[in-house]
């Protein structure tokens, strides 16, 4: 189906100062550079902010991550999730029209959304409550017909059931999602046939419906309110990392720790542990777009009470030749990992022998992965193991099977 922006636009937009904290702190969840990444779950708030994607937001959004309005706008018109057009101030509903759904009635619901909402998709109820569409499969074939209605699904619907839904929320209630005629989940309609222990256990409504019920959010939009807004990030010691500033009232600072030097026996004693995880600030401003994308070196971040955290992500540029020693180069296509092509681009960068390879440090590694295509490679293949092996005059396995039968890999 064309997804095309609606002809009547907002003149502005702007995130409000709460979702504006939680959109600039997913953009820290990726690496510098990389911002456009955090796209998705920011088009996601906006729309939970509004109702619907306008273009002001669209351009926006862009901005903040540095990427052309076009690159936004195919993201937010590439997926059914995200509405280009106003939606019912109550509930977008969502047919599923694909096979298994068509098969078991969902005309039938599609006529109950002209008769209750309104003739045609994307327009709204005369009340403005309520809007609909068709969409391709949800997954939940097994349970057809089915409708999304806000941020669940409601399942095994009838004609009858799904108008009786609709009347439910236009009177302010919300329906249990799931299963409407009974079942469990997605179990055989006569029940268990295997796994009957299973049965006798089971809470009064499956995982996601027991959810559903228990935030009680299932036409809500987010406002924030639902899940911290600042925690982009939490390390493996439950420390809450941010680029975005303070977000909370930090603990109370520790004492000062002396200057001298502790003697073992008195570091052994480890420190008391804060009631809370202490929130990091960066040491200096956040800086702009364009200084993250040529910024490289190290990420400080300093925590009231706490050490310094320090991330080192720097690059050197290993040692280089303009071109191959007495004798030729060595065929580095016995490197696992390494075709024709990405041969051609190691000679390029200069690199024509097993013992350059081997000798490079993790500094040098990081700046050879950012000039290959396939990021990650060189630690994932082992290259460096490889190339020493080889320089000594050794065989890998790799190595053997490449010259026994012409493989290699790019």
């Amino acid at each position: 189906m064309l997804r095309r922006l609606h002809p009547e636009q907002p003149d502005s937009f702007a995130f409000t100062p709460a979702n504006l904290a939680w959109a600039q702190a997913q953009v820290t969840k990726f690496p510098d550079g990389r911002q456009a990444s955090a796209v998705i779950p920011l088009l996601w708030r906006a729309q939970e902010q509004e109702g619907w994607l306008t273009r002001p937001a669209i351009e926006t959004i862009a901005d903040m991550l540095g990427m052309a309005y076009i690159r936004v706008l195919e993201v937010a018109s590439f997926y059914f999730m995200f509405q280009l057009q106003p939606v019912g101030s109550v509930a977008h509903i969502q047919i599923c029209g694909t096979t298994s759904c068509m098969i078991c009635g969902a005309e039938d619901l599609i006529a109950v959304c002209k008769e209750k909402i309104a003739d045609k998709p994307h327009t709204l109820s005369a009340d403005g409550k309520f809007s609909w569409e068709e969409v391709e499969c949800l997954g939940s074939c097994t349970n057809a017909p089915m409708a999304q209605i806000g941020k669940d699904y409601y399942e095994d619907l009838t004609a009858k059931r799904f108008g009786e839904i609709l009347d439910e929320l236009a009177a302010g209630k919300v329906p249990v999602p799931g299963p409407q005629n009974g079942r469990y989940a997605s179990e055989p309609l006569k029940g268990l046939t295997s796994l009957t222990e299973y049965d006798s256990g089971k809470t009064r409504y499956n995982a996601s419906v027991q959810l559903a019920t228990d935030i009680g959010d299932t036409v809500k939009r987010i406002d924030g309110t639902e899940v911290p807004l600042l925690t982009p990030w939490i390390g493996k010691d439950g420390t809450v990392a941010s680029r975005a500033g303070k977000v909370s009232p930090p603990p109370a600072p520790a004492a000062p720790k002396p200057a001298v030097k502790q003697t073992p026996k008195a570091e052994s004693k480890p420190a008391p542990k804060p009631e809370a995880d202490p929130v990091l600030k960066p040491s200096t401003p956040l800086p702009g777009q364009e200084e993250l994308a040529s910024r490289k070196g190290t990420w400080r971040y300093e925590a009231e009470g706490t050490e310094a955290v320090t991330e080192e992500v720097g690059e050197q540029q290993p040692p280089t030749l303009s071109a191959a020693r007495e004798g030729g180069a060595d065929d580095l296509k016995l490197l696992k990992g390494v075709g024709p092509k990405l041969e051609g681009v190691l000679n390029e960068l200069g690199f024509y022998h097993f013992d350059q390879i081997a000798a490079w440090t993790p500094a040098q590694v990081a700046w050879v992965d950012t000039r290959l295509k396939f990021k990650g490679r060189i630690e994932r293949d082992g290259w460096i193991e490889q190339a020493r092996q080889l320089a000594a005059g050794e065989e890998t396995e790799f190595a053997k099977r490449a010259k026994k039968d012409g493989i290699y890999d790019d």
